[in-house]
């Protein structure tokens, strides 16, 4: 990554409590119900509620897409979990869906917000085969590095990665593909991959709301036509149903909302 790259890192990666600018993790713990936010964070959380009231469903589609996929991969016998962004602990968690059917299961929680991992280590602090660990995806070799030295991560098994609304929030000008790719690289055959993406199917209302409320902080994101998304799964077996909105991987019935989240989950061959 040269000079003028990292900048962009630095320059948006959080580096304490801000709480004039609403938090990507923040806002998120407020649509699953949760305490961990401010004010600012609630304000932009309510008027995404207010242009389309169905957004805490999506969110709660986007959870249990995350806790499915990660049970899935236990029960295929993976036994290694990152789950990378992966925000304030709220129950249940990874570990909690994955150790239901493998208590041997590791989990590695990553994220790059100071605040979120100090909040991870209070909540989760001595929980059996859990790491947190803190690490920006934009510095991705250094992620690798330090969920082998610090999560205890065994690259040279299989791996389940999880990145549930995370490459949103990566911009254009700092790669995702090539970080999809970095990471794809570090895996094992038979790892898997899972992610969600906003994507430009989305209400445009609700698209012009966010973009105003997040501009040139770190919840800023990107929505992704359905091919762009798709491209992240160069090099993996796509797993049916494919790049679906989420509701799809969930069951039969579940209704469309106004927030279009696509999932993906990929195999590496």
């Amino acid at each position: 990554m040269n000079d003028s790259a990292r900048a962009v890192v630095a320059d948006r990666a959080p580096t304490g409590v801000d709480p004039s600018k609403p938090n990507a993790a923040r806002v998120y713990n407020y649509l699953l119900g949760g305490k961990d936010n401010y004010e600012i964070d609630q304000r932009v959380a309510d008027r995404m509620l207010a242009v389309a009231p169905d957004t805490k469903t999506t969110a709660w589609f986007s959870r249990k897409f995350l806790l499915q996929a990660a049970e899935d991969a236990a029960a295929a016998g993976i036994q290694q979990f990152i789950d990378i962004g992966a925000g304030i602990p709220i129950s249940p968690n990874v570990h909690e869906a994955v150790q239901k059917v493998d208590p041997a299961a590791r989990v590695v929680m990553i994220d790059y917000d100071p605040v979120v991992h100090a909040h991870t280590n209070a909540l989760l602090s001595g929980t059996s085969g859990v790491a947190s660990v803190l690490a920006d995806l934009r510095r991705t070799d250094e992620l690798i590095e330090r969920a082998r030295t610090v999560g205890g991560i065994n690259w040279a098994q299989p791996v389940a990665i999880l990145m549930v609304g995370v490459l949103h929030f990566i911009m254009d000008d700092e790669h995702p593909a090539e970080i999809v790719a970095c990471l794809r690289n570090a895996m094992a055959p038979g790892s898997v991959l899972a992610f969600t993406h906003g994507s430009v199917y989305t209400d445009g209302e609700l698209m012009a709301q966010m973009d105003g409320d997040t501009s040139g902080t770190t919840a800023q994101c990107v929505f992704r036509t359905g091919e762009d998304i798709a491209a992240f799964l160069d090099g993996f077996e796509e797993v049916d149903p494919g790049v679906v909105p989420v509701q799809e991987w969930l069951g039969d019935d579940l209704p469309r909302t106004r927030l279009v989240i696509l999932g993906a989950i990929g195999r590496k061959r």
